[in-house]
């Protein structure tokens, strides 16, 4: 079941680096929402801020909050593990674990949550495969390495695994950012179908794929080189980029700046 995701005064760090300030904004269920805004401006950022990733880089931390219907995400005693598990990630480049099949990168998260049936893991695997719309393609190939499909395929499976185990909530960096044209709109209309059964964030420099994709929209950006990123606006992606509030947005949607 898909959940609400509710940020409250964020700040996040790496060591004395501050990447962004004070963003406050609300990500609702069942819908596709888009990070935009030039680079540096910390929307990678704050998208790993969301499943605590980031914390996985020295230094990392932050400061505000980040509260999954309700409940506080960096709360104490709360496992940084057990938030992946609830909010899964799906890269920039496809990274399907080389060596494994196609079958068992799919069921490595479930495996690794504890012992599961064969047929129980037969049954989740291509439910999750259909789920990524890529069973059909790789239907009689499923003990073949993962890393021989082609780059969108891969990028297909890297979601399949990551709905196998279930999460409330997927987060998406930039995941047609290696792929052609073709592979792009493949993903592009899977996130359609998935907005329906998980609450869906990616961040993406591709406006028109945003447009394209999400029903939100946030801007990002930088008050100046070496200052941290803050949010500008959110709101309807069709006011964003029919009529947004304010001149910075406007301006880069237009092309004047980033």
């Amino acid at each position: 079941m898909s959940k609400r995701i509710d940020i409250t005064g964020l700040s996040a760090y790496y060591g004395t680096h501050k990447a962004i300030e004070d963003v406050t904004l609300s990500v609702e269920p069942k819908a596709v929402t888009a990070f935009i805004g030039p680079s540096g401006c910390g929307k990678s950022t704050l998208l790993r801020t969301l499943n605590r990733m980031h914390e996985v880089i020295d230094g990392g931390r932050v400061e505000g909050e980040v509260r999954l219907d309700g409940e506080d995400l960096y709360g104490q005693g709360v496992d940084p593990v057990a938030v992946r598990r609830v909010i899964g990630m799906v890269f920039q480049r496809p990274n399907p674990f080389p060596t494994m099949s196609v079958y068992d990168n799919v069921a490595a998260g479930l495996r690794l949550n504890g012992k599961v049936r064969k047929a129980d893991l037969d049954d989740v695997v291509e439910r999750s495969l259909r789920g990524a719309n890529l069973w059909n393609e790789v239907k009689d190939r499923l003990n073949r390495p993962g890393s021989g499909l082609s780059g969108g395929q891969q990028q297909r499976l890297c979601i399949a695994r990551a709905i196998a185990v279930r999460p409330q909530v997927l987060l998406m960096d930039e995941p047609c950012s290696a792929l052609d044209p073709i592979s792009t709109l493949a993903i592009e209309d899977l996130m359609g179908k998935l907005k329906d059964r998980f609450t869906i964030v990616i961040v993406t420099h591709n406006m028109q794929q945003a447009a394209r994709i999400s029903d939100r929209t946030a801007f990002f950006n930088l008050s100046a080189v070496g200052k941290p990123g803050r949010l500008i606006e959110i709101n309807d992606t069709e006011k964003i980029f029919s009529n947004p509030n304010e001149k910075a947005t406007e301006d880069y949607i237009s092309g004047r700046f980033g």
